[in-house]
């Protein structure tokens, strides 16, 4: 077999594997927005995989027997307000971190990345009860913070390692403090970096079930947690399940698809070293 026999044969064959692990994750994901479709009798039924006529009966279950909306805004608010005060607060850290060789510090932000979440829980729950935050918005940012913030640090500071020493320089020379080149020069040119830490920050932030489990109330309830509305002890709602599970993906996934150019430049950005 020659060379170009040989290479044409490993690409089919690269295609072939690529395409297996894409219909190997896609499948699940197919099978949910099907079900969101069909009643139980027809999800129970899994001989029949695309034989039936599509109904929107449980998305109109979603939105007004379990006020979903309800649940969105809260998500929404949470995952806004963390990675928001997470950007406010990581970005001077990390670029600290790498412009001043904080090591130490880095390896404190990535313990405190690393350690399980759950680790936190009872100490979060005591402090805010005796603060009288349970179910509140600043609770749930509080404790998402833990997980956007950190991740934000780690994404800038190979960014901003990558920037060239002298654009500091130069904003000095031209009058500008320390704070001021940062505000004025560093994080201009850091865009791609931080629109990516940003989004992922905001997925995980959305995707966060465990401290919303605890710390969240009925009036603060997040998506994930509005899950478990749809199970009960003798019965599971699949159809109102999978629609609420659509609901969740679907925007993440769109943030996904739409702003995967800036995600990718923003990850490689750290790279180059300028």
């Amino acid at each position: 077999m020659n060379k170009r026999k040989k290479m044409a044969v490993k690409t089919i064959l690269t295609n072939i594997s690529v395409y297996l692990i894409l219909f190997i994750f896609i499948l699940p994901f197919l099978w949910m927005i099907l079900a969101s479709f069909k009643n139980q009798q027809q999800i129970l039924d899994t001989s029949n995989l695309f034989g039936f006529t599509p109904n929107f009966e449980n998305y109109v279950s979603v939105f007004t027997q379990y006020a979903f909306m309800d649940f969105i805004v809260n998500s929404f608010l949470v995952a806004a307000a963390s990675t928001f005060f997470g950007l406010l607060l990581g970005l001077p850290a990390a670029y600290a971190i790498a412009k001043y060789k904080q090591s130490g510090l880095g390896l404190l932000i990535l313990i405190a990345r690393i350690v399980p979440g759950i680790s936190f829980l009872i100490p979060w729950f005591i402090i805010f009860s005796r603060l009288d935050l349970i179910d509140t918005y600043t609770a749930l940012t509080l404790s998402h913070m833990l997980v956007t913030m950190p991740f934000i640090i780690w994404v800038m500071i190979p960014f901003f390692e990558g920037l060239p020493g002298e654009l500091e320089e130069s904003a000095r020379i031209d009058g500008c403090t320390t704070t001021g080149a940062f505000i004025r020069v560093i994080l201009p040119i850091s865009g791609p970096g931080i629109v990516t830490a940003s989004i992922l920050a905001f997925i995980f932030s959305w995707n966060n079930f465990m401290f919303s489990l605890i710390l969240a109330g009925e009036q603060t309830k997040t998506l994930p947690i509005a899950i478990f509305n749809f199970l009960s002890y003798s019965e599971i709602n699949w159809g109102g399940l999978m629609a609420a599970s659509v609901i969740i993906t679907l925007p993440v996934l769109i943030i996904a698809l739409f702003m995967q150019r800036f995600i990718i430049a923003g990850l490689t950005g750290g790279a180059v070293k300028g």
